[in-house]
């Protein structure tokens, strides 16, 4: 398996697409001048209370966005209290070390207690982004705070050391809990995140100390800043991408800025310096970045309500306010299965690894009901269910999924933290007013289609709409010299005006249509 990064710069925006054997699996945007790209997840703001909900247990709290950012009762964090005393003091002028050996906890407050109880309107308070604006939604934060280096996390105001549940091996976490204990400083906690398994003392303490202190560098900030305003951000997105999802697996990061370049390259040497030599600067001018590893056309193809997959199975995709609905189709295909049943686990199969894909592609969150085709067999619905779990292991964001219902139903909750990405896919029609499918999905469902039939017929006759034609026959190598050199045969395309924009149709030799 390879990972391959590319991150392509322009004046308003940095795109970062990450792909899995060439095929893009993520696509993120840091975009520059937005309201609200000023509230990333993991941003720490020094925030005013508005006002408490008692009917909620909540608290609606000024961060500067244009809608109130909502803090619940049981994200206050249980050592509220002395939090709240440092920030005063600090805010003061009074306390000049930031490292909290010296200072004195306050009691943890009751963690079945009410909001009005321990929060008052106008308090100053810090408070972390945890969930991104989303439609009508102002930010949701915590104010348990906490800062993600590449080994640990480092929690301020807390004792505990705790230990992912993703490293297996017991000794491992023992060995990790007892390194972590004799370097964690007094008054934070440590959180030691899966990819420090196996790494000696000097990478964490290394780790630890950068996180203290960038903790001090925000301190420092507060008793200047105005509230509300962000006091720390998160690391750029090219950094957090790598320090979240970086492993031995990335075979190439590819930027097409020189001064990104130098930065990513800097934060590799940080995180991993026998990879240094991975990142590139891409200098082409002939070929944008993301058209040279074939990103654009697959961005084209992939965030449509309809979504083509292999062998003429294809997706629809329905977005509502509460739920995502996902419609698995097996298309007009021709299938040399025995029987309905396997072909229908065939098509399931193929549906289940394209929407493990998709939903961290469009980074789609809440309710997902996915409506897969009908099997009887119940050893078929488990091998499904196994294999969509497996599919969705690689998916940082917390989610979970439940057994197929009697209806053949599968759900999924994933965590949402942002807005899902939604890029528009249709394109002014050239014929008539209205919009239609970009014509490269056209193309896409043209060449599917054409792997399904070909093998089949010794002749095969393509009529398309003449712009559909002209973009297949010209240029060189053109679509259908390709086709070509993949098939070992020659399609014969002819234009029809009489034909709409999406019409096309497949003939064999005698001149019959091929379904």
């Amino acid at each position: 398996m390879n990972k391959e990064l590319i991150i392509r710069s322009s004046s308003d925006a940095v795109d970062f697409a990450l792909l899995k054997d060439g095929k893009l699996i993520e696509l993120h945007k840091e975009e520059g001048g937005d309201e609200k790209a000023g509230f990333s997840v993991g941003d720490i703001f020094i925030a005013k209370i508005r006002k408490p909900v008692p009917g909620l247990n909540a608290a609606f709290v000024n961060v500067g966005f244009e809608k109130d950012a909502f803090l619940h009762y049981h994200d206050l964090g249980p050592n509220l209290s002395s939090m709240m005393k440092f920030i005063k003091l600090v805010s003061a002028g009074k306390i000049k070390d930031f490292t909290l050996k010296n200072f004195p906890f306050e009691p943890e407050i009751d963690k079945d207690g009410a909001i009005s109880d321990v929060l008052s309107a106008n308090q100053s308070i810090l408070v972390q982004v945890v969930k991104e604006p989303i439609s009508t939604k102002g930010p949701r934060i915590s104010s348990e705070l906490s800062l993600a280096g590449r080994y640990v996390v480092l929690v301020p105001f807390s004792d505990r050391v705790s230990v992912s549940q993703k490293i297996d091996s017991k000794e491992e976490k023992d060995r990790l809990k007892r390194l972590v204990q004799s370097i964690k400083p007094k008054g934070f906690g440590v959180i030691v995140r899966t990819v420090a398994e196996g790494k000696k003392v000097a990478e964490l303490d290394r780790d630890l100390q950068n996180l203290i202190d960038k903790w001090s560098a925000m301190c420092k900030r507060i008793p200047t800043a105005h509230h509300p305003s962000k006091v720390l951000g998160e690391v750029n997105k090219a950094s957090s991408i790598l320090r979240d999802v970086f492993n031995d697996t990335f075979t190439g990061i590819y930027v097409d800025d020189e001064d990104l370049y130098y930065q990513t390259k800097d934060y590799l040497q940080e995180i991993a310096p026998s990879k240094v030599n991975i990142v590139k600067h891409y200098q082409s001018k002939e070929l944008p970045l993301f058209e040279k590893y074939h990103i654009e056309r697959q961005i084209k193809t992939s965030f449509g309500k309809t979504v083509s997959m292999s062998k003429g199975a294809y997706l629809i995709i329905e977005h509502t306010e509460a739920l995502h609905v996902i419609d698995v189709n097996s298309g007009n295909r021709s299938n040399k299965a025995t029987n309905q049943e396997d072909t229908a686990l065939e098509v399931n199969l193929i549906a289940a690894a394209e929407i493990a894909r998709q939903l961290r592609l469009r980074d789609m969150g809440g309710i997902i009901v996915v409506d897969f085709i009908d099997m009887q067999n119940p050893e078929n619905r488990k091998t499904l269910y196994d294999f969509l779990k497996e599919e969705m292991s690689d998916d940082k964001a917390k989610h979970k999924i439940l057994p197929p219902s009697k209806f053949g139903l599968i759900q999924i909750t994933r965590q949402r933290v942002r807005p899902e990405v939604n890029i528009k896919t249709r394109e002014e029609d050239p014929n008539e007013n209205g919009e239609i499918e970009a014509p490269i999905l056209i193309v896409d469902k043209i060449a599917s289609d054409l792997e399904r039939i070909i093998k089949d017929h010794k002749k095969v006759v393509l009529n398309a709409h003449p712009f559909v034609a002209a973009y297949l026959t010209k240029g060189f190598p053109s679509l259908r010299s390709k086709w070509f050199f993949e098939h070992k045969k020659w399609v014969k395309i002819i234009p029809r005006d009489a034909y709409t924009y999406l019409e096309y149709h497949f003939f064999d030799k005698e001149g019959n249509e091929i379904k």
